[in-house]
Parts: structure tokens; C-alpha cells; sequence
């Protein structure tokens, strides 16, 4: 093996381009139900067919992946299961748009079979796009398994749950008032909804006509719905109304009459004039009322919020111009009593934004209680662990108080409701086979137009995909799941029916963990978006950096419970990392060549060799304490901490003078260390940085019954090797003497090539021995001309002092190295240049002008040039002080 076979610098493309292919062709990824051992099993969050890579998704695949990688490391059976959701709306839209540019179409032109057929066509040409993607980042998901929710397999699962849950009662069909997506045109369930609160809005009094004379007047902020009006509430104990109440109200633009009611739910009589129309059809707290009182409902808009003909004069009018023409007949008969601003809250569609319309349409829904009382059973008695715990709350509060949920929607593409209703008996048949005629009188069937909500079938997610309903090998060995990884945005859409699901319909939880990720956010803090322009696209980051820095980053930045603030800078810093990776791994390669390794660690090895072997042992207790704790912020830094500071800052340097001396067995000894604990680093970082560990670790000098690839290699574990206290004790003293001299030459002006001598005084014989046994490291490390230790004396004349371990007293003498006098005057005009120039971005920065003109980007610059400068101001201080003792 050659240092030479790696290029000199290292190139994240080139590397990343080959082994993701290897490892397809080698089958790595490739999960065996029959296999023995534990199962290790995470199913993705299928991401829909028509998405694209965002931040979320990198978010998502390098914890899944990195704990994935870790548990196939240690020898269990893992699952990673890839797949892709339908997204009913979504694909629906994107398919109708197309046909419209390219063709003029509509879907109606084309009829529903057809515009499915081209649908799958969209499909096939561009549905695998967010998948090619995945691979871009190394996720090692077992592709031969892949999964979409509208395959023959899935389809038939969605199909025994929805005929299961309505024999069971749990799936019925009523007509009720929905948030309906005039756009979208379908029905919404209400965590479909995008709810925005104080929203400025006009409040209008007008007044209603009483038969037999008089008026009473209502305050509403949709006055276009009174043509849906059926009744007028008041409050029963309010004096000014009761006499009113069971009179009946005349229409003013329609040829009908409703009654007064007095509903004390309903009406606050502090609220506007105390008198509220009813409008059963489009409101749904009205809704409520027209239930208690038997009103008529009357639905005013079609599917597209255009007025029908029961608005008489006012049909085919769109939301808007019916309001602005309700109005103006309202003032030409002198009805209007005025207007004022008001705040409200609207809802509107999560998809399109358009603004909502509560309608009133016959809809199918899951009775939700029964099975929320499960869900909220599994995770009180420990079947299922929510991460962080500060979410079990939230889910909690959400299923005690969950609604039944509606899962019929008004679409072509999804899968379609199997319930066939017969015109001539009027019955409906819901059935796992599609009938062939009426049970119930043999006529003709039609099959309901709707489809089910796109989280009915992702709530089966866990289990459809592994087989179920049949009994397969996948379902025995993997079901339920180990982990759930996804957002906690998510926890209501999915996570939560996903444990409704599965609790009931094939009786135990669908994973033992949910973990749940924090928000990507932008450096700042704001939220992503493209109208703010803050989005950052992953993969212009893994083209510029590579997949491994970016993987690195967010791992680093995972903290439960915390949204993630990404800058730039950060990715640029882990790239930073991968090239000291590559180099430390030159120099070993170039150390090992010819060189055979041993099974054992052969005899002699020095202290430096035995610390970091004990630093080894350390690093990888922290990193699977870390990864089984899902921590990957510590496991991740705590390899990041063993590989940079320990491994290349000290060890790499340490081992140079047995690797190029001519003592054998030491430089043997220094060989199988060097090699054995780049190995092990290499493993460590493996499941966050695949790409760059697996090239190096190819390179390096194999045992017999290494596998083929480092991802199948095992993965450290903890107890494996010796921790020797004493090497560990004396190598971290001399460390410090080292970064002590340093700091000194750095902060005092000493010239790189001046060879100082170190006087240390260590009272401690223990001390002292240990400073002996690592003597010419530390003049090396240091750049020393000499070292003598002594138990204390007399510092020397012009000395820079600093104290290590407690007692150990370090005086470099300065005089003749530096000119003192000379130093001090730069230091001090050093410090003052600083003091003026933190004093003018602090200025800056209390400028609330500037704060709130500035682009963030900018006042963010500022501020690290502040921190910068404070910090250098304190090392120019720390400096000046060592020179000014050294003076005395």
C-alpha cells in the first residue's frame, strides 16, 4: 500500500461518484428476513412522486442513514426501506397543468381513464427524480424493495383497511360540513388546513326585516352568505331579543322566511349587536346550531365557490363579486347599519393557499376515538417511545381531543373509495372484490367517484409495505419497525395515525421509537422559504462541498429538541475536516507500505501508542452511546473530537520519530497502531461520512475475513481495548506543556525558527517522571532548544510563565529570543488598533438605524467581526501580561 495511490488533494466528486455503485453491485444493502440476529428496521418517510430534494429530506436520510449504517455495523438485520407517496393532490395538479400547457386539456376533456393512464405516464418519466437523489447523499436503502403507495401490493392493503374498518362501524358515510379547496376542488381534513390568525378584515351591521314590522340587526364579516341564511340566533337571557324570538325574519333579496332562535351556545350577547346569522351550510359552529334547532341548510356555492341558482338574481357570481353585490342591494333598500375593521382568523388550503370554504357535502370518515384511545395507550405503557419527551405532550393533547377524521377526497388520482351504490335499491355495498351487480337486486353499480386522502394509505406505511395483509417472511422478521425518523411537523399528519393504524389493524405499535428532527432553518434562524429567498438546495451543497461535509454538518447540528440554524460556513468547515481525513490517511498509507498486518498487537508499544489507543477506546464508548441515545450531535463530534485533535493534532506527530527510526520493534508497534486506529476512526465516522471512510478504508492493509466493504465491517465496540490510565496521565501532561509553549511563542512574538530553552519546575515526583518519559516530544512538539525539569528554583530573568496541571510551573526564558522592549510597543499598538476597531462595529451595532436598514446578512457579519475582535483582543492582553512579568 502507497500514500501515492491517493491523490494529493482531496476531490469529493470523484470519490463519491464510484461507491455508491460497489455497493449496489455488492449487494450491501440488501435486507434477508430469514437472516438470524435482531432486526434493525426504518422505513422512510416516503417523499411525494412529485417532490424534489430539499434540506428536510438531508435532514431526514443522514439520521436514518447514519443509524441504519451503525446497526449493520454491529451485526443486526436491517431493513431500510425506500419508497415514494402518491400525493394525490400534488401529482393530480402538477399532471393537470401540464395537459392544460401542453394539449389545451382539461381532465374532463380527456375522461377519467385516460387522464389516470397519463398520470402513470408522468409518473414512470419522472417519479424516480427524488430517489436519484437520495443516492447523491449515500442513503444505503435496499432499492429492490422499493415501495409506492399506488402499487398492486399497497393498493390491495389500503383496500382490506377500509373494508375492515367499516364492518367494524369505524368507517362510515355522513354528510357534514367540511373545509372544502375551491382550486383544489376536494375536500380537506382539518390538518390540511393552514390556519392564519389576527387577519385584518371589515365587520358589516345590516339589517334584517321582521314579518309584521320592525328589524333586527346582525354583524357578520361575510355578508355574501346570508343568501344561505336560515336563521337568526340571539341569546335566550338577553332582554333586548327575547320578545323575538320564534318570530320569523323576511329575506331581503329571496323569496323566503326563516325563524329567530335563541341559542345560548352560540351567541355572546357582548359580541356585536348580540343578533348572529345562521348560515348552516358555510359555517361550522353554525352548522352546530342548525342541528339543534332543525334549520334548513342551504349550500350557496358549487365546487369552484360560484354561487348556484338557489341564490336567485345573485347566481354565477365568484365569493368576491357576490359580497360587493350582496352589499350594494343591502344599501340600495336601506339596510346597511355600517362597518368597522376586524380581526379574524381564516383557513386556508396548505397546498394552494386558496382560501377555504366550509361546505356542507356528504364525505366518508374514520371514527377516530376508538382508535386514538390505542395510540394513546401504546406510548403511556412504553410500547412506543416518543423523542424528545417535550413532543409526548403534544401528541397527547392532539388524540384526546382528535376529530373524526374525513378521508374522502375529490380527486382522480389516488385510490379510489370501494363502495358502489345501486340507483335502483339504494343501497351501497362496500366489498374487497369489485361486485359485479347489486347483492341486494341484481341491478347496475356505480362505484363512488372519490378517492381516499393521501394519509390514509401512508398511514399503513409501516406494514403494507412489508406485506400485510398476508402473513409474509418481511412482516414476521420486521414488523413492528425499530424507529420512526421523521419531523415533528409531522407528528399529527402521520406519526399519529400511523400508530392508529397499525395498533388496530394488525395489533401491536408500528415502531418502538419515534424521533422526531427539528426545523432546517436558515442561519438566522428564519424559516426557509423561497419567497424570503433563504433556501438553500442541498445538492448545490453536495456538488460544492460533497455529500460527507454536508451529512457531517447536519449530524453535528441534530440536537433533540432544537430546530437547526444552517450556515454555509459550517459545511465549508466540515469540508475543511474531510480534507484532513484524506491527508492523514496519505501519511499512513505511505507509512504501511510492504507492511503486513498483524491480527494482534505486537509487543512494545510506546506511551504514545497505548494513549491513543485509551483516547480510541473513549471515543468509540461516546459515539455508541451517543447513536443509541439518538444524540448524533455527541456521536458525531465526539469521532470528529478523536479523529482531528487526538488522532491527527498529536498522534500522527508523535508517531514520526518510531516510524522514522531504526528501532523495529517500535516502529512495528507504531505501524499496527498507526494503522489499527485509523481503522477504527474510520469505522467510527463511516455512518455519517460514507463516501470518503470507505475510500481510505479499501486502501488499507486487510485481515483475512474483512468484508468487502466497510460498510459490512463491524463497528468498534466498547470494552475491546485496554485503557492504560498512566500513558493516558502523562501524554495529556506533556499536551499541555506543548499548548502552553505554543501559546506563549504565539502570543509573545517568538520567531517560528528560534529554538528556546524550557525550564519546568514540577513539585510533583510523579509530575516530573512523566515529563521525562515524553522529553523529546515536548522539545520536538514545542521547537524547543532544550528542556530541563526541576522539583522548583528561581524562575530565570525575562521569563514568560504559565501553569499546567495544578502545579506545574512552565518560564520560557524570552531574553535573546525576543527583543521585549520591541514586542511590547507592537502589542500595545496592536491593542490599541483592535480597541478602535471593536469600538466601531460595537457603535455599529447600537444603531437601531442601522439594525433595522441593514440586510440581515449584514448586521449577522458584524456581529462575528465583533466576537473575532474580542477575541483577539484577549489573546494581544494575555500576551502583553506575559511580557510585562517577563520584564518583572
Amino acid at each position: 500500500m502507497d500514500g501515492e495511490l491517493l491523490e494529493k488533494g482531496y476531490e469529493p466528486q470523484a470519490v463519491e461518484a464510484r461507491w455508491y455503485d460497489f455497493w449496489m453491485e455488492h449487494g450491501c444493502f440488501a435486507a434477508d428476513p430469514h437472516r438470524p440476529g435482531p432486526a434493525f428496521v426504518i422505513v422512510i418517510p416516503p417523499p411525494n412522486v412529485t417532490g424534489v430534494l430539499h434540506m428536510g429530506h438531508a435532514l431526514t436520510i443522514t439520521i436514518q442513514d447514519a443509524l441504519i449504517r451503525w446497526r449493520r455495523m454491529c451485526g443486526d438485520n436491517t431493513l431500510y426501506l425506500p419508497g415514494t407517496d402518491h400525493a394525490g393532490i400534488a401529482t393530480q395538479m402538477v399532471v393537470e397543468r401540464a395537459l392544460k400547457a401542453d394539449e389545451g386539456l382539461s381532465r374532463h376533456d380527456l375522461g377519467r381513464g385516460p387522464f389516470i393512464e397519463r398520470v402513470w405516464q408522468w409518473k414512470e418519466r419522472h417519479g424516480n427524480r427524488i430517489n436519484d437523489q437520495l443516492k447523491v447523499l449515500g442513503a444505503s436503502l435496499d432499492w429492490d424493495r422499493e415501495r409506492f403507495t399506488m402499487d398492486a401490493l399497497l393498493t390491495r392493503a389500503v383496500r382490506e383497511a377500509f373494508v375492515t374498518l367499516h364492518e367494524q362501524g369505524l368507517i362510515y358515510r355522513d354528510a357534514k360540513l367540511i373545509n372544502f379547496c375551491p382550486r383544489c376542488t376536494t375536500a380537506l381534513s382539518d390538518l390540511e388546513v393552514r390556519h392564519e390568525e389576527n387577519v385584518a378584515g371589515t365587520m358589516w351591521d345590516f339589517a334584517y326585516p321582521l314579518e309584521g314590522g320592525g328589524e333586527i340587526v346582525v354583524s357578520t364579516t361575510r355578508p355574501e352568505t346570508m343568501l344561505g341564511d336560515s336563521a337568526v340566533a340571539v341569546h335566550p337571557d338577553d332582554p333586548r331579543y327575547q320578545a323575538l324570538i320564534g318570530r320569523r325574519i323576511v329575506h331581503p333579496l329571496l323569496s323566503r322566511t326563516f325563524p329567530v332562535v335563541g341559542d345560548a351556545i352560540l351567541v355572546d350577547p357582548a359580541f356585536g349587536t348580540g343578533a348572529v346569522k345562521v348560515t348552516p351550510a358555510h359555517d361550522f359552529n353554525d352548522f352546530e346550531v342548525g342541528r339543534r334547532h332543525g334549520l334548513e341548510l342551504i349550500p350557496i356555492f358549487d365546487d369552484r365557490a360560484v354561487t348556484t341558482a338557489v341564490c336567485g338574481a345573485f347566481a354565477g357570481l365568484d365569493r368576491d363579486e357576490a359580497r360587493v353585490r350582496v352589499l350594494a342591494a343591502l344599501g340600495e333598500q336601506g339596510l346597511l347599519r355600517g362597518e368597522r375593521p376586524h380581526t379574524m382568523a381564516l383557513g386556508r388550503c396548505q397546498r394552494c393557499a386558496t382560501l377555504l370554504e366550509p361546505t356542507l357535502s356528504p364525505q366518508w370518515y374514520v371514527r377516530t376515538k376508538p382508535l386514538a384511545e390505542q395510540a394513546l395507550a401504546a406510548v403511556e405503557d412504553g410500547r412506543t417511545t416518543i423523542l424528545p419527551e417535550s413532543q409526548v405532550k403534544v401528541y397527547k393533547h392532539w388524540l384526546e381531543n382528535i376529530q373524526d377524521w374525513c378521508i374522502s377526497r375529490q380527486l382522480w388520482w389516488g385510490h379510489r373509495i370501494p363502495a358502489w351504490y345501486c340507483d335502483g335499491c339504494g343501497t351501497c355495498t362496500v366489498t374487497r372484490e369489485d361486485p359485479p351487480c347489486c347483492p341486494g337486486c341484481g341491478g347496475p353499480l356505480r362505484q363512488d367517484e372519490d378517492v381516499l386522502d393521501t394519509w390514509f394509505s401512508s398511514g399503513l406505511w409501516p406494514f403494507s409495505t412489508l406485506g400485510w395483509p398476508a402473513q409474509t417472511p418481511e412482516l414476521q422478521a420486521y414488523y413492528p419497525t425499530t424507529v420512526m425518523e421523521t419531523g415533528y411537523d409531522i407528528l399529527f399528519f402521520w406519526v399519529a395515525r400511523m400508530m392508529m393504524m397499525g395498533l388496530h389493524l394488525v395489533g401491536d405499535v408500528p415502531f418502538r421509537r419515534v424521533y422526531l428532527h427539528g426545523m432546517i432553518r436558515d442561519s438566522r434562524g428564519e424559516k426557509m422559504s423561497k419567497t424570503r429567498g433563504n433556501v438553500i438546495d442541498p445538492l448545490d451543497l453536495t456538488a460544492r462541498y460533497g455529500s460527507d461535509a454536508l451529512r457531517f454538518t447536519l449530524a453535528s447540528l441534530a440536537v433533540q429538541g432544537r430546530d437547526i440554524k444552517l450556515a454555509e460556513e459550517w459545511i465549508a468547515g466540515y469540508r475543511a475536516f474531510c480534507n484532513k481525513i484524506w491527508n492523514a490517511g496519505r501519511f499512513t498509507l505511505g507509512q504501511l507500505a510492504g507492511w503486513s498486518r498483524p491480527a494482534s498487537p505486537p509487543p512494545g508499544l510506546s506511551l504514545a501508542d497505548r494513549w491513543i489507543l485509551g483516547r480510541l477506546e473513549r471515543a468509540i464508548v461516546a459515539v455508541n452511546e451517543g447513536l443509541a441515545n439518538f444524540k448524533l450531535n455527541e456521536a458525531s463530534l465526539a469521532a470528529y473530537h478523536f479523529f482531528w485533535h487526538e488522532l491527527c493534532d498529536w498522534y500522527l506527530e508523535m508517531s514520526k520519530a518510531p516510524l522514522y527510526g531504526d528501532d523495529p520493534v517500535a516502529q512495528q508497534a507504531a505501524r499496527y497502531t498507526l494503522c489499527h486506529v485509523l481503522d477504527a476512526g474510520l469505522r467510527l465516522l463511516h455512518p455519517f461520512m460514507p463516501f470518503l471512510t470507505e475510500e481510505l478504508w479499501q486502501k488499507l492493509p486487510r485481515l483475512p475475513g474483512d468484508p468487502v466493504s466497510l460498510m459490512l465491517a463491524r463497528f468498534p465496540q466498547p470494552g475491546e481495548l485496554p485503557l492504560d490510565p498512566e500513558a493516558e496521565e502523562t501524554v495529556e501532561l506533556a499536551h499541555e506543556v506543548i499548548g502552553a509553549v505554543r501559546a506563549i511563542r504565539s502570543e509573545c512574538g517568538v520567531p517560528p525558527a528560534a529554538r528556546p530553552a524550557l525550564l519546568i519546575h514540577a513539585p510533583a515526583e510523579t509530575s516530573r517522571r512523566r515529563l521525562a518519559a515524553m522529553h523529546a516530544q515536548i522539545v520536538t512538539q514545542a521547537r524547543l532548544g532544550s528542556l530541563e525539569v526541576a522539583a522548583g528554583g528561581e524562575a530565570p530573568r525575562g521569563s514568560a510563565k504559565a501553569v499546567v496541571g495544578g502545579t506545574v510551573e512552565i518560564l520560557l526564558p524570552l531574553l535573546g529570543v525576543v527583543d521585549l522592549e520591541v514586542e511590547l510597543a507592537r502589542l500595545h499598538k496592536a491593542i490599541g488598533k483592535t480597541e478602535q476597531e471593536l469600538a466601531g462595529v460595537r457603535k455599529k451595532l447600537g444603531n437601531a438605524d442601522f439594525l433595522g436598514r441593514a440586510p440581515a446578512a449584514v448586521v449577522e457579519k458584524e456581529r462575528g467581526r465583533e466576537q473575532e475582535l474580542g477575541e483577539t483582543l484577549s489573546r494581544l492582553h494575555a500576551g502583553l501580561a506575559r511580557l510585562q512579568h517577563a520584564l518583572g
